[in-house]
């Protein structure tokens, strides 16, 4: 019997296009996520982005799948692909689509704010350059915590073990998203003191538990990690939670909230970027580059 033209649709990827402002320096945006995608849960090769997905229908129905994106420049679009047991929740996985590749920008205004960044030296600020989102923000916070005071590369391999450890395998059809990132719920309910639980992955005690105190803070709603929540709210709650400093606050309330004015001052790509001077001197320049601070910092780790 000849499959009917719905069970054809409802077994094909659903496909459409998000517009964004020209430019869009889209290579710039696929290596930075390409550095530090999980293996298992994410990927950026071929210029294209994939992951794998689990959001809740409006019944709460947990519904599972994959997402693909990839740049159309002629038409200012990205394309979205994604399997078709995402359709329920279309809406919420586009949102976050628009999120993580900063579709809301204006180019030319981040631009003009920041232009002065090229005096310090030619080229540091780029026409186009987006501020990477996020997908997941509870990954998002995992991973800024695992990235404390280590390699870009070293906070990967951190991901990747709990990933291995703690995700849900899901057989996605698609060659390497094989596992779901571990909710806050998955973090909550491990047996015994959670460093013996990561301890073994090469995550130390300390991180260990602010992980567990960010999973419980998320749960209980206690802070709001969403896109759109007011920072400077949320900034002191995460700092409140023992292992959470102002870089990684910093960081989250950048790439989780979507915040333009983030500044991680101390983070070593920013001093690199602009050494010799001193992180007062620092956060003194920084101040011409408000309220577009997240983008200056995404220029000055793209200047290395």
């Amino acid at each position: 019997m000849e499959k009917t033209n719905l069970e054809i649709i409802l077994k094909s990827p659903i496909t459409l296009q998000l517009s964004y402002r020209p430019p869009y320096q889209w290579q710039q945006m696929l290596n930075f996520l390409a550095l530090r995608a999980i293996p298992g849960v994410e990927s950026a090769v071929d210029g294209e982005y994939l992951r794998t997905v689990t959001l809740a229908t409006r019944g709460k129905r947990p519904v599972r799948g994959w997402v693909r994106v990839g740049f159309l420049q002629q038409r200012n679009v990205l394309s979205v692909s994604c399997s078709p047991a995402l359709l329920p929740v279309l809406t919420p996985l586009l949102a976050r689509i628009r999120h993580l590749f900063d579709l809301h920008c204006e180019p030319y205004a981040v631009y003009e704010a920041l232009a002065s960044m090229n005096t310090i030296r030619p080229g540091l600020c780029i026409l186009g350059t987006r501020l990477p989102g996020c997908f997941d923000p509870f990954e998002m916070a995992v991973r800024a915590v695992l990235g404390q005071q280590i390699t870009v590369k070293a906070a990967r391999t951190l991901a990747a073990r709990l990933v291995d450890a703690y995700g849900t395998p899901f057989d996605t059809g698609v060659d390497h998203l094989t596992r779901i990132f571990p909710s806050p719920e998955a973090i909550m309910a491990l047996d015994g003191p959670i460093e013996n639980r990561l301890g073994p992955l090469g995550i130390t005690g300390v991180r260990a538990r602010t992980i567990l105190k960010l999973a419980e803070a998320v749960v209980r709603r206690e802070v709001d990690l969403r896109f759109g929540a007011r920072p400077e709210t949320e900034i002191k709650k995460l700092m409140a939670i023992p292992g959470i400093g102002p870089w990684t606050a910093q960081y989250i309330a950048m790439r989780a909230l979507g915040w333009s004015d983030a500044f991680p001052h101390t983070d070593f790509g920013v001093t690199k970027a602009l050494e010799p001077r001193t992180p007062k001197e620092i956060l003194a320049l920084a101040e011409t580059w408000r309220p577009w601070r997240s983008y200056a910092t995404v220029n000055l780790w793209n200047s290395h």
